[in-house]
Parts: structure tokens; C-alpha cells; sequence
């Protein structure tokens, strides 16, 4: 293993551009690679982290080695749900040398997590060198981690849009507001100007029944398809459950505290939708080091 690793990080030390078509990650990328699945939503107040660390935790449980990436540049908050202190972020791997497994965290159920912190501001400043550099050590993360779920901010800023076009595969969390609606097809729309393959999933959460979440889960997919040509797969719902707010009170996932309750039962679904039927196919996953490589690109130019 070790001399695998060696002989991979001398090939990249070898590259002189970054502006590596995918085909030519997939010759360089010959060990496991994660997959990466950014989740965003169009506003913020959505519910989007509680989803995120939720859907991690029965993942975990369904036996898959899950890592969370906080990369709400703004508010980053995936420690404080988990009831957690990160003493390290991103920031410590790029300005201070640490390895990128010294600095995850450990959460409940086996899910892992790394903050993002000032780290994400400073990755869009480095340079070729120090970028491969940084793309070896996070490449490590695709040894350990068979998911990897990148938790954005909300909205349509640069960085926010660099993590999505970036990743294969998006999923959108949105509520049945009309704001939200509205906010969340807004996003839907700019991802398709730059990419209309993009397997993009939705999510309603806070439904106040089935009906309720069908009716947005349809006519979202409906008005996508008809005016963007764009299909979304409907990856599920969570009902409106007082069990939530809580859960989120005591900082403590509702998987864990309420596993009884109706919107675990609804995240259990919408995770064996996400890995059983998935339009996503395992082998198209490149891993976190293409992710974080198209990232820099994006957000730079």
C-alpha cells in the first residue's frame, strides 16, 4: 500500500497543468475513490445540515464508511448540531502541515467530519504546487471514506455554485414555502446554463403530509423538465415533525435520539433510495481529489 501511494504522489508531483480532463484522472486514480455528493439548497433555513448529518448517520449504519466536509463557508455549523467542539479545520492542513486524517473528527454512529473553516477561503489562493500537494492529502480521505458529503452553503454565490458544479452528483433540499420553491428552481436553473447532465436530486423537507411533499416533488420536477430540460430524480421527504426541532435543541441528531420517530423513518428511506435506486453509477465517482481540483478551477475563474 505504501508503495502504491508513493509511486501515485510521484505522478502527480509530475503534473504540470491542473486543467486535467476527467479521462486522465481516471488514469492516475487507479485506487478506490468516494463518492462525492455535494447537498446545498437555494435559501438558507431549511433544514439542509440537519439533513446532511442525518442522512450521514443511516448511511454509517447501513455499514458505509461516511465523512462529512463542512463547507459552509459562511456558517459553519455542522459541529454545533453534532453537539461538538472541531479542533482542527482545513485551514490546518494547508497553512500548518497536518495530515488530512489528523484532523477528522469523530461523530456518532462511526460518521466522521471535517470543518471547513477558513481553510475553504484560503484553498482558492494556492498555488499549482501547493494545490497537488493539498489533492495528495485529500486523496488519502478517498482511502478511508466510501461517502463523502459536502455540505455547502445556501444560495447562488460563487462558492456555493463551485462546490456544486464540481460534484457529479447534487442534492437540493428545499421546503414547501414558495420562497423556498422559488429559491430552489433559481438554483436549479443556474446549475443547468452550465451543465444539463447533472444528476440532480431533490429533497422536500418539513412537509406537512405525503400529499403536501408529492405536490412539490412534482411540479418542481415538472417546471424543471418543461423550461430547462432538465429531469431531477425525487429522491424523498421528510414530514414536519416537532421531534426535529427537539433533537436539534439537545444537538443531537433525531436518527439517534428519536429513531422511532416519522422523519427517521422518512431518512431511512430517502438513504436506501440514494444507494439502491439511484440513477448515480458507482464507477462514474472520481473521487474527492477531481472534486476539490474542479472546485479550484471553477471558483477561479
Amino acid at each position: 500500500m505504501k508503495d502504491q501511494a508513493d509511486k501515485l504522489r510521484k505522478i502527480i508531483s509530475e503534473i504540470n497543468e491542473l486543467e486535467l480532463e476527467e479521462d486522465q484522472y481516471k488514469n492516475i486514480l487507479t485506487h478506490k475513490s468516494s463518492r462525492v455528493i455535494t447537498i446545498t439548497s437555494g435559501k438558507g433555513g431549511v433544514g439542509k445540515t440537519n439533513f446532511t448529518i442525518n442522512i450521514g448517520i443511516v448511511l454509517a449504519e447501513m455499514g458505509y464508511k461516511v465523512v462529512i466536509i463542512d463547507a459552509d463557508l459562511g456558517l459553519s455549523n455542522v459541529d454545533v448540531v453534532l453537539g461538538k467542539t472541531a479542533k482542527f479545520n482545513l485551514s490546518d492542513v494547508i497553512k500548518y502541515k497536518k495530515g488530512i486524517l489528523d484532523i477528522i473528527e469523530e461523530g456518532p454512529s462511526g460518521i466522521k467530519f471535517i470543518s471547513g473553516g477558513s481553510g475553504m477561503q484560503e484553498l482558492i489562493k494556492l498555488d499549482k504546487k501547493q494545490l497537488i500537494d493539498l489533492l495528495t492529502e485529500l486523496g488519502k480521505l478517498d482511502e478511508t471514506a466510501d461517502i463523502i458529503l459536502i455540505d455547502t452553503g445556501a444560495g447562488l454565490s460563487d462558492n456555493v455554485m463551485s462546490f456544486v458544479h464540481a460534484a457529479k452528483e447534487v442534492i437540493i433540499v428545499t421546503t414547501p414555502e414558495p420562497t423556498a420553491i422559488t429559491d430552489a428552481y433559481a438554483l436549479i436553473k443556474t446549475i443547468s446554463y452550465k451543465d444539463k447532465n447533472k444528476n440532480l436530486k431533490l429533497v422536500v423537507n418539513r412537509a406537512e403530509d405525503i400529499e403536501e411533499a408529492y405536490n412539490v416533488l412534482d411540479k418542481l420536477n415538472l417546471v424543471t423538465e418543461r423550461f430547462l430540460g432538465l429531469k431531477l430524480e425525487k429522491l424523498g421527504f421528510i414530514l414536519n415533525d416537532s421531534n426535529v426541532t427537539k433533537a436539534v435543541k439537545r444537538q443531537e441528531p433525531f436518527v439517534i435520539s428519536y429513531r422511532k420517530c416519522e422523519a427517521s423513518k422518512n431518512i431511512h428511506d430517502i438513504a436506501k433510495t440514494l444507494v439502491n435506486n439511484s440513477q448515480f453509477n458507482q464507477t462514474q465517482s472520481l473521487g474527492i481529489k477531481m472534486f476539490f481540483n474542479k472546485f479550484a478551477r471553477m471558483f477561479n475563474s
